[in-house]
């Protein structure tokens, strides 16, 4: 059986620049953690654990984990325990509902505001996405993915609805990571590169179909892992 204490932990380090306080950096440390999965679901985090592997003191910890309870990344129990929540089919359904709904919304709400150089950025992003597959490594594809939807979404201005997408990215996380790490194969059908072309072309109905059809590949490679499901119930 798997460890539940904050010492055996594994995180996926980000430098701490000279414009970053240090519960800046410890939230945005952990926040990558939580959004590409290295934490795993019914992990019990405590702020001392947290505070030694970081080398910081335990008030930036706590802060933190205050911002990411707000987020819904993390629960607090009763006893005051810090824990990564576990997965049930019936949130796992709501989330992958809300993310295509958002999204969608999302990327039509971009689209008038698209340049031609965000268009670079994006084809950038996704080459970054490319070699993070050809590298198997899992935490980049998750977070590279996810910079090129947020840096889509966030062209618009006048979006609100980024900071509610990356809430339901957060709760999802953990779970789809234990998904990523038993795959064979990371589905290569390049949906990013339909967006792409969508971009360029103006067309509405082709961006949402092409976000709608990479959030579903996800969740479709997500359902056909073996004994995924087990662990909904927190039993594998």
């Amino acid at each position: 059986m798997k460890s539940n204490d904050s010492a055996d932990l594994e995180l996926l380090m980000i430098k701490k620049t000279d414009d970053l306080k240090t519960h800046q950096w410890v939230y945005q440390l952990l926040r990558n953690n939580l959004l590409c999965g290295r934490i795993e679901p019914g992990k019990s985090l405590t702020i001392r654990g947290l505070a030694e592997i970081l080398h910081v003191s335990p008030m930036p910890v706590r802060e933190a984990l205050h911002r990411l309870a707000c987020e819904g990344a993390v629960e607090v129990k009763n006893n005051r325990r810090v824990i990564v929540p576990m997965m049930t089919a019936e949130k796992f359904t709501e989330l992958c509902d809300l993310r295509i709904l958002l999204e969608t919304h999302a990327a039509e709400g971009a689209l008038p505001y698209i340049k031609e150089s965000d268009i670079e950025t994006l084809e950038q992003l996704d080459a970054k996405i490319d070699e993070a597959v050809e590298q198997d490594d899992a935490d980049h594809i998750s977070l590279c993915n996810q910079a090129f939807h947020r840096y889509l979404y966030s062209v618009n201005p006048f979006q609100i609805s980024v900071p509610l997408i990356e809430s339901l990215w957060l709760q999802l996380g953990p779970f789809s990571r234990i998904a990523i790490d038993k795959l064979e194969k990371v589905y290569l059908v390049d949906r990013h590169v339909e967006a792409l072309e969508a971009l360029k072309s103006r067309n509405l109905f082709g961006l949402r179909r092409a976000i709608e059809a990479d959030i579903r590949d996800g969740i479709a490679s997500i359902n056909t892992v073996d004994g995924i499901h087990d662990y909904f119930k927190g039993v594998a």
